[in-house]
């Protein structure tokens, strides 16, 4: 499990250091907004206090600390799953991934009360509203990757004296 572990700790580090950087840094939280490649990249910011795009956003305390403790509850579950997988390379780093974007949102709920997201990319003329972090990418990747890399046996290792 330690390319999990490893994964986790470089994805939380380059999520809440990136984060510290732009929104205190950058004072991307005053400025609201920042160009760095027009159209294509621009730091906006967003301080999503719901799930995904926002839904469900409230600023109830109850909501907020929920929002806290799901996230850890699935990591837990997430990395003992992978363990009793068989912890294959790939399916540790996806565990990785995933681990280490759902503890970076969490930890920003905890610390501004919100998740801080600020990447925003546009393309060919469409304006995309909405803005996210590495630790969005990272949880959608590992996602991904968990789906990709799960489940090592065939329905031809299922077979009487074949597995």
């Amino acid at each position: 499990m330690r390319i999990a572990l490893w994964t986790t700790l470089a994805i939380l580090a380059l999520d809440q250091a990136l984060k510290w950087l732009v929104v205190a840094g950058l004072n991307l939280a005053e400025v609201l907004q920042i160009d760095v490649w027009p159209p294509y990249l621009t730091l906006t910011m967003a301080w999503n206090r719901g799930v995904n795009f926002g839904l469900f956003a409230d600023d109830s305390g109850v909501l907020r600390w929920a929002l806290v403790l799901l996230p850890v509850i699935v990591a837990i579950w997430v990395w003992r799953w992978v363990r009793k997988e068989g912890a294959r390379p790939a399916l540790q780093f996806a565990a990785g991934l995933l681990i280490g974007g759902a503890l970076g949102n969490a930890i920003d709920r905890v610390v501004w009360g919100a998740v801080a997201d600020f990447l925003n990319v546009s393309c060919c003329g469409l304006r995309n509203p909405w803005a996210f972090n590495v630790a969005d990418i990272a949880i959608f990747l590992g996602a991904f990757g968990l789906i990709l890399t799960s489940g090592g046996k065939t329905p031809r290792d299922d077979r009487p004296g074949m597995g």
